[in-house]
């Protein structure tokens, strides 16, 4: 009997070590474990023991089973470490504590550079998120509705600080940014854009060319009367910013060449709005966008101190291009 009660309490502290210890206390290595929906308790702990995050896997499922865990083991993406326990990776997959991480996306990003920066998820294709039309959400957005069909989604991936599950893939990204536009874009601000007469498409087409040329709320206001001003009498926009969109680069002006560039989006070569957004514009720039400035103003610049620089006439703005940018 004695034999017996020894075995047992041999036996039961084997069984603590194997639930306790991890399989590499000093490993400071953090590996992504990928819980599919479905999964039962055999796949998840083959999979752990595959991956070298436990000793055991018949300890994992018998500690799951003893701690009534086993119908209640959540899926998602996990961060897991080999210095961690069964205890520990157990208890973490029952309350379901999936990994999260935290993405700003700055205002004035276009689509290309936002793609860049959620790269970092593991399920996260680029190809799929560039190549998303806005036709294919409208049903479900309706500021997408008097989107011209083939735009892409430029303008409406609202910047923002976003948490986000690291197993999250690149159709959840969209309907989160475009989630969040809705939330940004209220009932008022979307009066005031009626009133205006104004579409939102081509509301955002202006937020996103301010956002790209000017720094200040206040400077915003006056560019956009300004620009607006001039789409009212066929004068050109003439904004280098649609032509560092053609091209790419992030300069300060542009070459004679560029702005000779063949596209839609050259306000230099063609008259009116670009044919869409030409970066993703925050809050201000798209009430800067409805709420102009009117002002004797036709022409601006930004100088290299941040200053944004108006003229009433062309040969005062030649004077100011030759002090400023020199």
């Amino acid at each position: 009997m004695l034999n017996l009660k020894y075995i047992i309490i041999v036996v039961f502290i084997l069984l603590l070590a194997g639930i306790f210890i991890p399989p590499n206390f000093n490993s400071e290595e953090q590996k992504l474990f990928l819980i599919e929906k479905g999964e039962g308790l055999g796949d998840i702990s083959t999979s752990l023991k595959e991956e070298k995050l436990i000793n055991s896997s018949l300890l994992f499922r018998l500690y799951a089973i003893t701690a009534g865990m086993s119908g209640n083991l959540k899926s998602g993406a996990y961060l897991f470490s080999p210095s961690m326990n069964i205890f520990q990776i157990a208890g973490k997959i029952g309350r379901g504590e999936i990994a999260r991480t935290e993405i700003t996306i700055p205002e004035g990003f276009t689509s290309e550079q936002i793609s860049d920066e959620f790269s970092i998820l593991p399920f996260f294709i680029k190809n799929v998120f560039l190549a998303a039309g806005a036709e294919n959400y409208a049903g479900e957005f309706d500021f997408l509705s008097d989107v011209p069909e083939g735009t892409s989604l430029e303008g409406f991936l609202f910047p923002d600080t976003y948490k986000i599950d690291l197993d999250e893939n690149s159709v959840g990204v969209i309907r989160m940014m475009l989630n969040n536009f809705n939330k940004k874009l209220t009932a008022e601000l979307r009066g005031e854009i009626k009133d205006k007469n104004k579409t939102i498409f081509d509301t955002i087409i202006m937020a996103s060319l301010l956002e790209r040329e000017v720094k200040t709320f206040e400077d915003k206001q006056i560019v956009s009367g300004i620009l607006w001003k001039r789409l009212k009498n066929g004068v050109p926009l003439q904004i280098d910013a649609t032509v560092n969109y053609i091209t790419g680069k992030n300069s300060a002006g542009v070459s004679i060449e560029d702005t000779k560039i063949d596209s839609p989006y050259n306000t230099y070569k063609y008259r009116g709005l670009p044919v869409g957004p030409i970066s993703n514009p925050g809050i201000e720039s798209i009430i800067a966008a409805m709420r102009t400035v009117e002002s004797e103003y036709w022409f601006y610049l930004s100088a290299p101190d941040g200053r944004t620089i108006f003229s009433a006439t062309l040969e005062e703005h030649a004077i100011a291009r030759a002090k400023y940018l020199k």
